[in-house]
């Protein structure tokens, strides 16, 4: 189960599930849409800000390139 704080975790399951994507042009709505439909995401919706979306973003950029 993947939680918030598993930013590396939901980076990789993001490029896999997004390959076509740069991840630098997702806004955060989109973002936290996206990480909620993963299937082995089990978190409160309601933990999520924007340091930690930002944080899933740049680790998302490093894991495309």
């Amino acid at each position: 189960m993947l939680k918030w704080t598993d930013i590396h975790d939901i980076a990789i399951e993001l490029t896999d599930n997004h390959p076509d994507v740069d991840p630098q042009y997702v806004n955060f709505v989109d973002l936290r849409k996206w990480v909620l439909a993963l299937e082995e995401f089990s978190d409160d919706p309601d933990r999520c800000g924007e340091k930690i979306l930002e944080a899933i973003q740049m680790a998302w950029l490093e894991e495309k390139d």
